[in-house]
């Protein structure tokens, strides 16, 4: 699915549209686009797909609400397909349509196809769509509860080298610490599930789902994966060269060139000292290098300020 499509659109509603809007308006969308009455037509196919993603999505209030607020794109970026259909109950509206009761739940060991989700909905062989199989039976599941999504922040050296994190969290009932393992170069904004830690259900337990955030320095500022640092040099220094010590984001020091005749505000490029990407780069660290000027000098030092003046400096 692309990762800007519009769900209200899909579904022919307003963003404020109630509940009851939006199912209503599913039901309808749904009936037009059922496979029984599209049979071999692939546009209405697909057109069926994406009115059912955008329902599981909108007819549930937490899917709605972090996709009114994060955006399409973003929302695609945190949210997989098997998330999307994650705990949702199509019973009724799967029942209205000619179709079994079914909750899917996505807690089977694999990944569920969208087609297999709707073959076992509607009872179709393999899945697929096409001619309609007889009808089968389907033993109804309890639902589990809430997946939860928590964003973890973490150091730049957790996220190179991998940690082992000690986290309390609190779905409900008392709070709960578990041990997670953290991969070594996992990017940012990737996630990290760990099963049966969410919300409370009939059924069980929903997932927890952990999304990598970044704690960095207050000394650094973060320009996508690159960071930048100011580092005060002499007068001096930055007139005639010098090599100084600058920090990284993992906490250690590197040593660094400046060159003679280095600008006020001129940056200096460290490669591969930035933060690490989602693809398991990293970028690069900025010195942004700020000249000292003293306040306060001696007779011995504003005898020589003068003369450099007097030499055109």
């Amino acid at each position: 699915m692309e990762k800007k499509k519009d769900y209200y659109s899909l579904l022919g509603v307003s963003k404020n549209a109630s509940p009851e809007e939006i199912k209503k308006a599913f039901r309808k969308m749904a009936l037009k686009y059922h496979p029984d009455k599209n049979e071999g037509n692939k546009t209405a196919e697909e057109r069926f797909k994406e009115v059912n993603e955008a329902y599981a999505v909108l007819g549930d209030p937490e899917k709605r609400r972090q996709y009114d607020t994060f955006g399409s794109t973003e929302f695609h970026r945190r949210f997989t397909q098997e998330d999307i259909f994650r705990n949702f109950d199509f019973t009724d509206i799967f029942q209205d349509l000619g179709g079994g009761g079914f909750f899917f739940g996505g807690r089977g060991g694999r990944e569920v196809s969208f087609d297999e989700i709707l073959g076992q909905a509607f009872g179709t062989r393999g899945g697929g769509f096409g001619k309609r199989s007889s009808r089968q039976n389907f033993q109804y599941s309890q639902p589990v509860g809430q997946d939860v999504v928590l964003e973890l922040l973490l150091s730049p050296r957790e996220i190179l080298e991998g940690s082992q994190k000690l986290i309390s969290i609190q779905t409900g009932g008392s709070p709960e610490r578990i041990s997670v393992r953290i991969p070594k170069g996992i990017g940012i904004g990737k996630k990290i599930r760990v099963a049966g830690k969410g919300g409370q259900g009939p059924g069980g337990r929903g997932d927890l789902y952990l999304l990598i955030g970044l704690n960095l320095d207050r000394n650094f500022c973060l320009n996508g994966s690159d960071v930048e640092v100011d580092k005060v040099v002499k007068f001096t220094d930055a007139c005639l060269g010098t090599e100084v010590e600058v920090p990284t984001v993992e906490g250690g020091t590197v040593r660094l060139k400046i060159p003679a005749g280095t600008r006020c505000g001129q940056k200096l490029r460290l490669r591969g000292k930035g933060v690490p990407t989602a693809s398991g780069g990293r970028g690069d660290e900025y010195v942004r290098i700020m000249i000292e000027v003293p306040t306060k000098l001696t007779s011995e030092q504003k005898k020589l300020i003068s003369g450099l003046k007097k030499q055109g400096l």
